[in-house]
Parts: C-alpha cells; sequence; structure tokens
C-alpha cells in the first residue's frame, strides 16, 4: 500500500483539537465588511468545530493530522 497524500489546501485550514475533533475559521471575513456589524465581524474571527457530517471526508483528506 502506497502512502498516502495530504491534501495540502485543506492541511492549511484545519488543525485537530487535542480531542481528536477538526478546527477551522470562520467565513466571511476577507472584504465588503462596511454592512457587517461590529459584533458579527468580531465573531468571525472566533474559530469553529468542522461539523459532524464532514468529519469523515475530511479525516480521508487529511490522513496524518
Amino acid at each position: 500500500m502506497p502512502k498516502l497524500k495530504t491534501k495540502r489546501a485543506a492541511a492549511k485550514r484545519f488543525k485537530v483539537t487535542g480531542t481528536g475533533k477538526l478546527k477551522r475559521s470562520k467565513a466571511y471575513k476577507s472584504h465588503i465588511l462596511t454592512k457587517k456589524t461590529t459584533k458579527r465581524k468580531r465573531n468571525l474571527r472566533k474559530s469553529a468545530i468542522t461539523d459532524k457530517t464532514n468529519e469523515k471526508n475530511m479525516k480521508k483528506i487529511l490522513p496524518y493530522l
């Protein structure tokens, strides 16, 4: 069985927590920020946990994380 390649784009976007969950950053924080409220922008700074439905696919893409 050959070694599996990690998808580099995904490796840059996801980190694994101590319990094995995948941590990600939130979207919609790069541009068109003037119309977004301060509260909304502040909440977009926080990291989020990847949804359970996507976790199986993400583990396949990131075999060595």
